[in-house]
């Protein structure tokens, strides 16, 4: 029962914190797109923010874990 529980729970808070999650990302997506002119800049700053992404995501996800 608390397997299921859990799954429930756990299904909930992926698709609260998914959708917030993604409505900020285009709200600053939305931002740097006014602040950033010129392709060269913004393949620097979308490549920055990859790298920081492949970095961060592994690391929330463990400290999710325990």
């Amino acid at each position: 029962m608390a397997a299921v529980f859990a799954e429930l729970l756990f299904g909930l808070v992926r698709s609260l914190v998914g959708d917030w999650l993604r409505q900020a990302a285009l709200a600053v997506c939305a931002w740097l797109d006014t602040r950033i002119h010129g392709r060269a800049a913004r393949f620097v700053v979308g490549g920055l923010l990859g790298l920081a992404a492949y970095i961060l995501i592994p690391v929330i996800a463990g400290l999710l874990g325990f």
